[in-house]
């Protein structure tokens, strides 16, 4: 049931056989922990006032693909360290359009969400679509910031736009051996933060748990899933990203089984919430299409490097609907893929051969299509830089130095030169998955067995990426 707004000052308070008991106090600490506050419990609540605490502490990114807007001190911290609580109403610098009906305030919500109505406590989360919640939900799951090292929820208001990043936050009862990083971004159409044609972004960095106990998860895992979409309260105007309940990067669509919550790291996810009558245009997902991806030839010794393979995700938001996707390649005798479909969610297996393929600059272009009315196109283009080099190294398009990353295979060490120490160095596998991090080298003889990814990023945009073997 919605928290119902009973003043503009004063305290959080629900009441449990005649008790008047303080939101997140020790006594409704108890009670969740029994199991006796629910998605149900009438939760009478009023704002608290704005905390004007402006974040002052190190400037931090999260992602492989850097969408997490950085925090510094233009960012406010939306609400004290807490359990279940939620902002001040923000009044907004422009009007948000949500489906249709325009907005120029809402609530940030300590679980993961914004909302717009109402403010909500409500820690287990629901299936979309929902009549009682009228939320934007990047991550609607049990945040819990009350720990030392729990994170934080923070905003940032722009002209045009509004930041919300909950930033390395962690779990109920106070957990922090598991962390999330995630983002929303809300416009009315005029901030490039957010794609033209979209008002709403979803940004993801390292996710790691997915449900606190209060709702029967254990260690941050299982128990009633987490869900990433949007509903307005009518019935009709909804749609899921999916529901996570389990580590790992399996996916298999919105409405299907609960899917693994390392599936959304360093994922972006756009799209536009104008109108009543849009059709949300079909979901592109995958952490690796955010640049430019390098593949090198020229190496006889090691032919597996000579070829890149990673998987891209399509998803339509809304039951039923079905995608068309064409794939076309500037080198069509590189690329080849494998089709896996499943209901509202079809993954593509793709790989870029670069055997006998001249150097240069190529790409790979995808359209999918839905059959909502009217149809709508999403167009990707991912670009593919073939490099040749037979020491498996490159001219690296950061400096006019050469990048060397040796030995490669290794089994232990990987020594990187022609780095500076301000370059942001991250060992990827080949899902997108962040295993490391490191400077001048990294230590690779924990992993498995296989290919990697070295990232080097300079400035927070030039980017080179080189295929690591681990033997």
């Amino acid at each position: 049931m919605r928290a119902l707004l009973l003043g503009i000052i004063g305290l959080f308070t629900f009441t449990v056989s005649s008790q008047s008991i303080k939101l997140d106090s020790k006594e409704y600490q108890i009670l969740k922990s029994q199991g006796l506050i629910t998605n149900q419990t009438l939760i009478n609540a009023v704002n608290p006032s704005n905390t004007g605490i402006h974040y002052t502490g190190k400037e931090t990114k999260s992602g492989v693909c850097d969408c997490i807007i950085p925090l510094d001190t233009t960012f406010i911290l939306a609400m004290l360290p807490n359990d279940d609580e939620f902002s001040n109403v923000i009044v907004l610098p422009f009007n948000f359009s949500f489906y249709g009906t325009s907005y120029d305030s809402l609530y940030i919500n300590n679980n993961g969400n914004i909302s717009f109505d109402l403010p909500y406590s409500t820690f287990t989360a629901n299936p979309f679509p929902d009549p009682n919640y009228n939320m934007i939900a990047p991550f609607w799951a049990d945040v819990d910031t009350r720990s030392a090292n729990g994170g934080s929820v923070w905003y940032k208001l722009n002209p045009h736009s509004l930041v919300v990043v909950w930033d390395h936050v962690g779990y109920w009862n106070m957990m922090e051996d598991k962390l999330n990083t995630f983002q929303v971004i809300i416009s009315d159409g005029q901030d490039t933060l957010v794609p033209a044609g979209n008002n709403v972004s979803f940004c993801y960095g390292d996710m790691q748990w997915t449900t606190g106990s209060a709702s029967l998860g254990v260690g941050g895992i299982g128990g009633t899933p987490a869900t990433v979409g949007v509903n307005i309260g009518n019935g009709l105007d909804y749609f899921q990203v999916g529901q996570f309940d389990t580590l790992g990067t399996a996916f298999d669509g919105p409405y299907n089984t609960f899917d693994g919550v390392d599936f959304l790291d360093d994922q972006e996810i756009y799209f536009n919430l104008s109108s009543s009558a849009t059709n949300i245009p079909p979901l592109v997902m995958s952490s690796l299409i955010c640049d430019t991806i390098d593949v090198y030839t020229g190496d006889t010794l090691h032919k597996s490097l000579n070829a890149i393979d990673f998987s891209i995700g399509v998803s339509t938001p809304e039951i039923g609907q079905l995608l068309n996707t064409a794939i076309q390649c500037s080198m069509p005798s590189a690329l080849s893929y494998v089709t896996i479909p499943n209901g509202e969610f079809t993954q593509y297996d793709i790989t870029f051969d670069a055997t006998s393929v001249p150097p240069g600059m190529y790409s790979i272009e995808m359209d999918v299509t839905d059959n909502g009315v009217p149809a709508q196109t999403v167009h990707k283009s991912i670009p593919i830089r073939v490099i040749y080099d037979t020491n498996l190294s490159g001219l690296s398009p950061l400096t006019e130095d050469r990048l060397f990353v040796y030995p490669n295979p290794s089994g232990s060490l990987v020594n990187i030169e022609g780095v500076k120490t301000s370059d942001k160095i991250q060992l990827l596998d080949l899902q997108g998955k962040l295993v490391l991090t490191g400077t001048h080298s990294l230590d690779v003889s924990s992993l498995e067995k296989g290919v990697y990814l070295l990232r080097v990023t300079r400035d927070g945009k030039h980017v080179q990426t080189i295929k690591i073997l681990k033997d």
